[in-house]
């Protein structure tokens, strides 16, 4: 099987998986990715077969969603590339990216090593800000059952990725616990442009949120 077929065969299989999901993880969320994934891709000059490969199989097992299991979704990325015949090394080069994307809390270094990965993971972290970014939060958020905002419950800085699992606090303050930080750990310097741009919109978003909660606006 060519790269195309694989390509071609391996969004379809991810497009029925997704479609329709409610919590911000969908098939249009990972169609964003995979084109922001590209975009950079091809100004870093990274393989673009590794990167959309893994921009389409990002979220194929989130541990979120898979009882904080972080290999579950290299499993499943293994196991659909393998039915597919993909060689070895794509297979683990895939994998990494799958294994590695995910945010696990602003105590966790990111062990993200191969440029198509780092590209992935910006394109992921690009859709976590911005208008779309704050979209995504509260749809998750709602479908967590979290409050809006509780200003009764400290922003938490987690240590660790267990810590990081263990989180039930409001949406408000997972600005501040996550995407406030994804601005500063951008790998790419194309990444890093666009962050800037996205970063300054939530920034703006929570200064009319708390104006509001005030009574000042």
């Amino acid at each position: 099987m060519n790269k195309k077929e694989i390509l071609k065969k391996t969004r379809e299989f991810v497009k029925a998986k997704f479609l329709g999901e409610g919590s911000g993880h969908d098939w249009w969320h990972i169609e964003r990715v995979i084109n922001t994934s590209l975009a950079i891709g091809q100004k870093e000059k990274a393989d673009l077969f590794i990167v959309e490969l893994g921009a389409l199989l990002h979220d194929i097992a989130d541990f979120k969603f898979h009882g904080g299991d972080e290999m579950a979704g290299g499993r499943a990325a293994e196991k659909w590339l393998k039915s597919l015949g993909v060689n070895s090394e794509n297979i683990k080069r895939v994998r990494h990216i799958v294994d590695h994307t995910s945010f696990k809390g602003v105590g966790e270094q990111n062990s993200m090593k191969s440029l198509e990965g780092k590209v992935v993971q910006d394109a992921d972290r690009l859709d976590a800000l911005g208008a779309i970014g704050i979209a995504r939060a509260f749809a998750y958020g709602g479908y967590k059952n979290r409050e809006i905002y509780n200003p009764e419950k400290k922003v938490e800085k987690h240590r660790s990725f267990e810590e990081y699992k263990k989180d039930t606090s409001s949406t408000v303050n997972h600005f501040s616990e996550k995407l406030l930080h994804l601005k500063e750990r951008m790998n790419t310097k194309t990444g890093l442009v666009l962050a800037k741009k996205r970063h300054r919109v939530l920034e703006k978003y929570l200064e009319q949120f708390f104006a509001e909660w005030r009574g000042e606006k």
